[in-house]
């Protein structure tokens, strides 16, 4: 890899800090030391926030900044661009927040948070490029890199007009690698091709590849009875050349040990191990679900602005995977704004649009009793 990160000095799992352990509304200060102690023990050493994950920078803070010293760890932290409201001014403010939340004078490596072209545009607009620039030549930030939620051509553009981006974090698992939306493997390949290291993120779907209940874990209990359907999905990415740290965002001690014993001895898929995780997408793809393809016509005359279309595929994890793993969350962010699945009145409008023939009042009543 080029570049001026020292990849290996770095340990190969993050431990991200989106979805920390909490007792009540509060963050479970003691669990989360605990974890931190575990993770550096084991040479663990990148921690990973954002300005947006609420209470993530103050809680890395804590169990981090005020514990170990600055040059034992590294930090990483994001800079939402859709908070900053169309103002430098703005983005710079983030910035500072950061820092001060954090308790740090610098910050290791730097991201613009879920970059895909509209938000790019607003980083050329904002002259966010040219911050990061700024920042790293001032010793603030060590590395500049973004995250990308968006396609393989966003991710070209973004790597041939930027060639100061050090890293980029991506979205790659086993179940994704081929799919034809989310496009793992090309992504891989295009930042393979422009010689930039990748800091993946979502090596277990959101947690939803941890699920021992889902239609693939019975393949791979029976391959290995003894590894977790986590261990699986953190060892097929941690294998990948231009993977440098595969991103956890644990949110209990059992998963931290779990994925810590993954990485203490780390071993490459064998040839037998792939053809089992073949099996398990097909599996996966395989499992009954609500036939939504995602066409968003059923929204056009809603009373209530349900996203429906999103809350399905939500109750379609559900059915697929067998667990609520992280869906609640993602349910409260989804309704954040707009109606909840328990406020649908049943008018059946959205059902008229519906071109896959969906019973969708049905589903809706179904997915309120699951998650309200």
């Amino acid at each position: 890899m080029s570049g001026t990160i020292q990849t290996e000095k770095i340990g190969k799992l993050g431990f991200g800090f989106m979805r920390l352990p909490r007792k009540g509304d509060a963050f479970d200060t003691v669990q989360i030391n605990k974890m931190t102690d575990e993770f550096i023990e084991s040479g663990g050493t990148y921690f990973d926030a954002s300005y947006s994950y609420e209470g993530a920078e103050d809680a890395l803070r804590e169990s981090v900044v005020k514990r170990y010293p600055r040059g034992s760890f590294q930090i990483a932290t994001k800079l939402p661009l859709e908070m900053a409201r169309g103002s430098a001014d703005e983005m710079k403010k983030i910035f500072e927040t950061s820092l001060e939340r954090l308790g740090t004078d610098y910050i290791d490596f730097y991201l613009l948070q879920e970059i895909n072209q509209r938000a790019n545009k607003k980083a050329e607009t904002l002259g966010a490029w040219d911050y990061l620039a700024e920042l790293k030549a001032k010793g603030l930030i060590r590395h500049i890199g973004f995250s990308l939620l968006g396609k393989p051509e966003a991710l070209e553009r973004i790597l041939t007009k930027h060639p100061e981006a050090e890293f980029a974090q991506l979205q790659i698992n086993y179940l994704d690698w081929n799919d034809p939306g989310v496009q793992s493997r090309r992504m891989y390949d295009l930042a393979k091709k422009h010689d930039i290291p990748i800091i993946v993120i979502g090596p277990m779907k959101g947690g939803l590849l941890a699920s021992e209940a889902s239609p693939a874990a019975s393949l791979l209990r029976g391959a290995d009875p003894s590894a977790s359907a986590a261990s699986w999905a953190l060892r097929y990415t941690a294998q990948l050349s231009n993977v440098f740290i595969t991103l956890s965002n644990m949110s209990n001690i059992e998963q931290m040990r779990d994925n810590i014993a993954t990485f203490t001895d780390l071993k490459a898929l064998s040839a037998d191990e792939k053809a089992v995780l073949d099996k398990a997408v097909a599996a996966i793809n395989a499992a009954p679900r609500i036939a939504c393809i995602g066409c968003r016509h059923c929204m056009d005359d809603c009373p209530l602005d349900l996203r429906i279309p999103d809350i399905i595929g939500l109750y379609n994890d559900y059915l697929v995977y067998n667990t609520l793993t992280n869906i609640h969350d993602t349910y409260n962010w989804l309704t954040r704004d707009t109606g909840k699945a328990g406020d649908c009145a049943g008018c059946r409008v959205c059902e008229g649009s519906c071109g896959q023939s969906v019973r969708i009042a049905e589903t809706i009543v179904k997915i309120a009793e699951l998650l309200e």
